[in-house]
């Protein structure tokens, strides 16, 4: 069975840190581009950061930029998300997908979706 399972999330004061995870089980996320993406109370699901299969091409959304960073290690079948300088409008469920080939950093490109965690930055 496909399975993306999103872990690291929490409360965590603005200024603070988290990392994200995103673990794969059922097939090799090595083959795939992973993008994470979240989604706040009442708005769309955005793209926040997309990595490449080999990792050699990543892109970030510019609300993020300098503040975030994606990786993967292929080997442990998981990708990363680490979240810096949190800000409070970071607050959202935050969901890691995964397709073959080469994909754009948006929702209509992303096949296999996790069940997403939650990421709250407030005082």
């Amino acid at each position: 069975q496909l399975q993306l399972v999103e872990s690291g999330g929490g409360l965590v004061q603005p200024g603070g840190s988290l990392r994200l995870s995103c673990a794969a089980s059922g097939f090799t996320l090595g083959y795939n581009a992973v993008g994470w993406f979240r989604q706040a109370p009442g708005k769309e699901r955005e793209g926040v950061s997309c990595i490449s299969s080999s990792g050699g091409s990543t892109n970030y959304a510019d609300s993020v930029k300098g503040r975030f960073t994606i990786s993967r290690d292929n080997a442990k079948n998981t990708v990363y998300l680490q979240m810096n300088s949190l800000k409070p409008e970071d607050t959202a469920i935050y969901y890691c997908a995964a397709a073959r080939g080469v994909r754009r950093c948006v929702v209509s490109d992303y096949d296999y979706w996790g069940q997403g965690t939650q990421v709250t930055v407030s005082s």
